[in-house]
């Protein structure tokens, strides 16, 4: 072994504190090398703490196996959820670590990622190992062995399935790798699960064939994690053929893959509360989702989705941490502990619906995004599907195709909204990126530039769509009243020391000026 010097940026004597404290709040976002073992860790395992000689430190878990070591079997690094610290970051290696994590080298190959980021394949390996001490390649060889390994865990795929599952090109690749990432191979680790891919849930509606797989997990997030709140958010902005909220505290959501589109179902009822979170002192909590999918190489992109979808990859501490000393948001904390921010499904979805909901009640915003998903529903390909029941996204170039007057007609729109919704889908049929590797200030530029779309839009998918947890739209009305301010300079100058996490004190506010008013009009 030949372990490589821990990245720059992380303070070696904070580590090792956090290491020697057994602090769970570093946890997934260091990661501790012992070079007289080969092993890396989580900064809270309770095995006890190497000399600081022979500790190294990582920032991620690829950059511990491409040093040479192999994950612990007692603290289980690799089933620590993901990490929002690239989400904050627009440089370059941020924009790389987010489309890997999107699969980007599974779909595109490192060249075409290279590509995607107008840099040479050569510049974007040096940056990340600088920054990040692993390659695009071991990046994504280790997201896929994180995921075989929950697949082997929690279902009854053959491995075979499971490596395809997870992005592997071949049986041999996902053995290979499995045995660099954990030291046994895929046969060799513990089976768990008791789902499989033809089983079915209990599912009344039966919504799709015995030809589509089924896929039972539970998606681990940080605790506290407020499921009451997210589901709220959901069902509060469900679209007519996109999204079911059931009466049995299901809700079911489309989620668009590269074969077709997938539904998860998510059993709320199976989420503890979050006041048992707290008390039980988990460090982290199981989603429980069906995923219904079109094939299971769209089990990853699938997983990914949902994961943004409801903001899986958030550190409550973290978020906690920033606002915790704060006169506006302190109290906010104790108030609703484990809120999050929910991300975008699908990027130009959420644009086009935003620009749609301007100036308009929730309400009739989803009816109009339920038009728009029903007339201009993305034609998959042969052989792909969409579940029964529920609708693809809608394509830009669709939108784009028409009239202004046709568009206007058939949604039900003014001229005006018709017009900016157009000049948008033709943006986004053209080639804007709102993507998790977009470049964010060029994107917000590209959308301010459009006519009809002003701050608060931009900002709006900016924090939803491109998954920035900064963005913050200081010119919204309910934010403005929250704040009590009156001018988006007011509203701007109190945020400063929210940064980076703008959005996620945006989302305490509204979601506590919200509960309020409606405490107040039931009186």
């Amino acid at each position: 072994m030949n372990p490589a010097s821990s990245p720059a940026t992380l303070d070696f004597d904070a580590c090792y504190r956090a290491a020697s404290g057994r602090d769970a709040r570093w946890d997934g976002r260091v990661y501790l090398g012992v070079t007289s073992t080969g092993i890396y860790c989580r900064p809270s395992c309770p095995a006890r703490k190497p000399r600081p000689e022979n500790c190294r430190f990582y920032s991620s878990a690829a950059a511990c196996v491409a040093a040479g070591f192999r994950a612990c079997k007692r603290c289980r690094p690799d089933a620590v959820p993901g990490t929002r610290d690239w989400d904050a970051r627009g440089d370059l290696v941020a924009r790389a670590v987010r489309r890997i994590r999107d699969g980007a080298v599974d779909a595109v190959g490192v060249a075409g990622l290279a590509d995607e980021l107008a840099v040479s394949e050569r510049h974007l390996r040096r940056m990340l190992i600088e920054e990040v001490g692993a390659s695009p390649l071991q990046l994504a060889r280790t997201r896929r062995a994180h995921a075989a390994r929950a697949l082997i865990e929690e279902t009854e795929l053959s491995l075979t399935d499971i490596a395809f599952a997870a992005g592997f090109g071949s049986v041999r690749q996902f053995g290979d790798t499995m045995r660099e990432e954990f030291g046994v191979a895929p046969s060799g680790l513990p089976r768990r699960g008791s789902g499989s891919p033809q089983r079915r849930a209990q599912d009344p509606e039966g919504p799709t064939s015995d030809e589509r797989p089924k896929l039972a997990l539970r998606l681990r997030t940080r605790a506290p994690f407020a499921a009451e709140e997210m589901r709220a958010y959901l069902a509060a902005h469900a679209i007519p053929g996109r999204d079911e909220i059931a009466a049995d505290g299901t809700s079911a959501h489309a989620i668009d893959v590269p074969g077709g589109t997938a539904v998860v179902r998510i059993d709320w009822h199976d989420v503890p509360q979050v006041s048992q979170q707290l008390e039980s002192g988990a460090d982290a909590v199981g989603i429980p989702v069906t995923l219904t999918l079109p094939s299971l190489a769209d089990t990853m992109p699938a997983i990914q989705a949902v994961r943004r979808l409801l903001d899986l990859d958030a550190d409550p501490s973290q978020v906690a941490e920033a606002f915790s000393g704060d006169p506006v948001l302190g109290n906010l904390l104790q108030r609703w502990p484990g809120l999050r921010l929910p991300g975008a499904r699908h990027p130009q979805e959420f644009a086009l619906g935003t620009v749609l909901g301007q100036q308009v009640s929730l309400a009739a915003a989803r009816t109009l995004q339920g038009r728009l998903a029903a007339g201009f529903e993305t034609k998959v390909a042969s052989g792909a599907g969409v579940a029964a029941g529920f609708k693809a996204a809608p394509d830009p170039a669709l939108v784009a195709a028409i009239s202004v007057d046709d568009l206007r007609e058939q949604l039900g729109l003014t001229r005006a909204r018709a017009a900016t919704l157009s000049t948008l889908a033709s943006a986004l049929a053209n080639g804007l990126d709102l993507g998790a590797g977009a470049d964010r200030d060029r994107a917000r530029a590209e959308l301010l530039a459009l006519r009809g779309i002003g701050p608060w839009t931009v900002e709006l998918v900016a924090m939803r769509a491109l998954g920035d947890p900064d963005a913050y739209p200081a010119g919204d009305l309910i934010l403005r009243r929250a704040l009590g301010v009156t001018s988006d300079r007011e509203a701007i100058a109190l945020a400063q020391s929210w940064r980076p996490y703008r959005g996620y004190a945006t989302q305490y506010l509204w979601s506590d000026f919200l509960e309020a008013t409606a405490r107040k009009e039931q009186k």
